[in-house]
């Protein structure tokens, strides 16, 4: 992991890359592969970036994205290739045949933890700046000529001239927060629910992802590898963390896991529990004169459909190609249609997370039609190749055009 000091600090920058979760740390890679210079300025630790728990469903062009910044090796290794996943509707398994439904394509899991300490690792053995605990971050000039990056580091006032600015800071983070608010356009739906996840020592309960519908609600059976498992119940937005012990979230999944999935299931102290809320959220457009959104800080996915890093993926190797374009190639094609080719990807994942997180969760206020609706969906879903075809080829996600 990189440290930074207040001397190592450059004044000017061909990218300042603000935020040093998976997308800053990939498109800081991508950039260095391809000759651009970057740096990376995080208002956390390093410690603390690396210690955020998040899902690690890898797509096809994420696992590319990786293999081309340099650091897919361990996740080759260590990951965990799934050629299907598992559709548990009131009690009944139903596999989805990923590999079978899209000629050979399979998802990898793959922690975004270690996706995170690979990029960190790989960007500190080139000698590469990220500027960790920079405080009180802010960008400026980006619709005009001069864009730069201010912050204090080690009690020293900061300033980096740039050409771009991209915005990898998440939801929360500062770039959005700073373009105009006229200049925007956002979308959101807020879930009535809630993800109550748990992560355990315990191997996992099967193979493959089952995802659950029951008439208790939402579960989803996950894993990080072979010996460490991630579990999910949806929950009342209300809920605190603090009322549910371990073993009362062990007794909640049994009530909603069909009878071979209790039988199989082993369980375990927690290492970690969260509750996380769902909601779907774009921005648009992406790009505001040299100030470019990438990851959470332009969307939000719910988790449902394993969309948010591999669209966070996406960005950033939109942005690489489009930037390596510009420097390399003398060509800004990429960088005029960025917003544009990000957010068609972005809808199409949108879509799918809100049609997989409609199919099967419990709506406090769907009972009659929209029940029988979810119910007629489910059933023409596993009667149809071609549905199934349909989410399958979602799930694995959608090709990529850099050009």
């Amino acid at each position: 992991m990189s440290t930074t000091t207040p001397t190592a600090i450059p004044t000017r920058t061909q990218v300042a890359i603000i935020g040093a979760g998976p997308a800053g740390l990939l498109l800081g890679q991508l950039l260095y592969k391809a000759g651009i210079d970057a740096v990376i300025i995080e208002r956390q630790s390093g410690d603390y970036v690396l210690g955020r728990i998040r899902a690690g469903v890898i797509e096809q062009t994420t696992a590319d994205a990786l293999d081309a910044a340099g650091v897919g090796s361990r996740m080759h290794s260590e990951g965990l290739p799934h050629d299907g996943v598992e559709l548990c509707v009131d009690g009944q398994r139903h596999r989805i045949d990923l590999a079978a439904l899209t000629g050979g394509k399979h998802v990898t899991v793959y922690g975004q933890t270690e996706v995170t300490r690979d990029l960190m690792e790989a960007r500190a053995t080139e000698g590469l700046l990220t500027v960790y605990e920079a405080q009180g971050v802010s960008v400026h000039d980006f619709a005009g000529t001069q864009p730069r990056v201010r912050f204090t580091h080690g009690s020293v006032a900061r300033e980096i001239a740039c050409d771009y600015i991209a915005g990898c800071d998440g939801f929360h983070g500062v770039c959005r927060a700073s373009v105009p608010a006229g200049a925007l356009r956002t979308f959101e739906k807020v879930y009535p629910f809630g993800w109550l996840g748990l992560l355990a020592d315990v191997p996992p309960v099967s193979d493959e992802l089952i995802y659950v519908r029951s008439p208790r609600g939402f579960a989803l059976c996950s894993m990080r590898s072979k010996t460490r498992s991630r579990y999910y119940l949806q929950c009342s937005l209300d809920h605190k963390v603090e009322q549910w012990s371990d073993a009362a979230f062990w007794e909640e999944l049994r009530l909603r896991l069909d009878p071979q999935a209790c039988d199989e299931l082993v369980t375990g102290p927690s290492i970690e529990k969260s509750i996380a809320p769902l909601r779907s959220f774009v921005t648009e457009p992406m790009r505001f004169g040299s100030l470019f959104l990438a990851g959470d800080a332009a969307h939000i996915v719910p988790p449902t459909g394993a969309k948010g890093l591999n669209l966070a993926a996406a960005d950033v190797t939109y942005l690489a190609a489009a930037l390596a374009d510009h420097y390399n190639g003398h060509d800004d094609e990429g960088l005029s249609r960025y917003s544009e080719r990000a957010l068609a990807r972005v809808w199409k994942a949108e879509r799918f997370s809100w049609w997989f997180t409609s199919l099967m969760h419990r709506f406090p206020d769907n009972a009659g039609f929209g029940e029988r609706m979810q119910e007629a969906e489910l059933a023409y879903l596993f009667g149809s190749q071609a549905a199934q075809a349909a989410l399958a080829e979602n799930y694995v996600g959608l090709p990529m055009v850099l050009h």
